[in-house]
């Protein structure tokens, strides 16, 4: 259970990370308390998932998932390039959060 609990609050990371793009640097408030909000549920989840999943692992599958689905986010909602090499990087990402899991 702590595993999808992990996994929500991955996703979280990229809700607030795309919140906080639309909140134009705090300047516009209901994506701004959007981040902040669902910013707190992440980490607070996170924080359960950490009872039993271990640290690294855990920590590496939280910031990945937010940065591989930033990425795509910024590509699919804020129209960012989405390059091979972009892909790669993010695909590298993956790679070495799997390796972790692993290991």
């Amino acid at each position: 259970m702590n595993w999808v609990i992990l996994l929500v609050a991955g996703f979280m990371e990229v809700v607030w990370a795309a919140a906080l793009k639309y909140s134009c640097g705090f300047t516009r408030i209901l994506p701004a308390i959007i981040a902040l909000g669902v910013s707190t549920a992440s980490v607070g989840m996170l924080a359960i998932a950490v009872r039993t999943i271990p640290l690294g692992a855990a920590y590496a599958v939280w910031t990945g998932f937010g940065a591989v689905g930033g990425v795509l986010a910024g590509a699919f909602l804020f129209g960012e390039p989405l390059s091979a090499m972009r892909l790669a990087c993010a695909s590298l990402i993956v790679v070495g959060i799997v390796g972790l899991k692993i290991a």
